[in-house]
């Protein structure tokens, strides 16, 4: 069964995609980028629901409230990654448009990458790594002045459930650059889509949101050992069995 539920997701994501990027490639030239956004959000949003019709996936939330409330206010997300789960989720659920931080090798993906390009989000080329972080200071002033979220994943890439990541401090650099506020985010969404898996597996995903810790003043080393310890902490209490041989 949950071979089948699987395969109905991934062609009903298949099936969707490809109209929806071609959409928003031939409407972005015509609509503003928070159009565009919104466009892409939509889709996102559908993966989701159909990630909890068809998987049986379900999204537990928690810490809303430590969320800035003000229209502009500036946050830097910092978000554990364990699968692409969470990469839709932040959209569907966050109340402001959020800028990821990728690498623009994304953009080659055929229809999905095609429709990321449409998007004001902030792609860079590691192998220009002060180049790279110069882009993502520049960018990342003007979002935030706006009120887009810039969202990163700090481990660089999606750990398995029960491990950790090297941090980098890419994010509170960014955070201390532009005196954003950093939130981190634990998110347990290996328990259903693991690394790398085809079989997804029906339960709740916990996404537990900090209270934002200022950035003004504070080293990047410093700050990124605080998101450090509170996510790990935080995925200790929300899949203890997970870390039990740890």
């Amino acid at each position: 069964m949950r071979l089948l539920r699987s395969l109905l997701h991934f062609l009903w994501m298949g099936a969707t995609v490809i109209p929806w990027a071609l959409a928003v490639v031939l409407v972005a030239p015509f609509v503003s980028r928070d159009n565009v956004y919104k466009m892409c959000a939509g889709w996102l949003t559908l993966s989701v629901n159909s990630g909890t019709l068809l998987l049986g996936i379900h999204n537990r939330v928690s810490g809303m409230e430590n969320l800035p409330s003000e229209k502009t206010s500036p946050a830097v997300l910092l978000v554990k990654h364990q699968s692409t789960w969470e990469t839709f989720s932040m959209v569907a659920l966050m109340p402001h448009p959020l800028a990821f931080v990728f690498k623009r090798e994304l953009l080659y993906i055929p229809f999905f990458g095609w429709a990321m390009s449409r998007m004001d989000m902030i792609h860079i080329d590691r192998s220009q790594r002060a180049q790279a972080f110069a882009k993502v200071v520049e960018q990342g002033k003007r979002l935030l002045a706006r009120g887009t979220w810039v969202i990163m994943f700090p481990e660089g890439t999606r750990i398995p459930r029960g491990q950790k990541g090297l941090y980098k401090t890419g994010g509170t650099r960014l955070a201390i650059d532009t005196g954003a506020p950093v939130i981190p985010v634990a998110v347990t969404s290996g328990k259903c889509w693991p690394r790398k898996a085809f079989i997804k597996t029906p339960g709740v995903v916990d996404i537990s949101i900090g209270k934002p810790i200022p950035s003004v003043g504070r080293k990047p080393e410093e700050l990124m050992r605080e998101v450090e310890d509170w996510i790990e902490a935080e995925m200790h209490r929300l899949d203890p069995e997970a870390y039990r041989e740890v």
